[in-house]
């Protein structure tokens, strides 16, 4: 049986708090900004993606991925990102009622440097 790739398993970890990130927001947020979270919450990751593939491409270096099997600590500490997604899930529960579209940005960024964390564990 082949073991999964970590970096994979971390861009899930972060995907699905993401999205529940999204849900409290959407749900516990203004309900006026449901479009806009949802649009972010496409938008951002794939722009991340994109673009700092291009800036890695222009800068001449590679990226590469946040979980190496050779450094077993750095699984430890890739785990920070789908924890305080977590976090910022549960922010709009306990304080309802603001915009959040900043959380879902700076949520959606980290999730876009786990996806493209996996890409890169793919290719190498």
């Amino acid at each position: 049986m082949r073991s999964a790739e970590p970096n994979l398993l971390l861009a899930i970890t972060t995907g699905t708090a993401y999205a529940l990130q999204v849900l409290t927001t959407s749900v516990y947020g203004r309900t006026d900004q449901t479009l806009k979270y949802v649009l972010l919450a496409l938008l951002v990751p794939s722009l991340f993606v994109i673009m700092n593939r291009w800036l890695l491409r222009r800068q001449n270096r590679s990226p590469l991925p946040l979980v190496h099997r050779d450094a077993p600590g750095t699984a430890i500490w890739a785990l920070i990102f789908p924890l305080l997604t977590l976090i910022g899930a549960a922010i709009p529960v306990f304080v309802p009622g603001y915009d959040y579209g900043i959380l879902v940005v700076i949520v959606g960024v980290w999730f876009g440097l786990t996806v493209q964390s996996a890409l890169a564990a793919r290719k190498t």
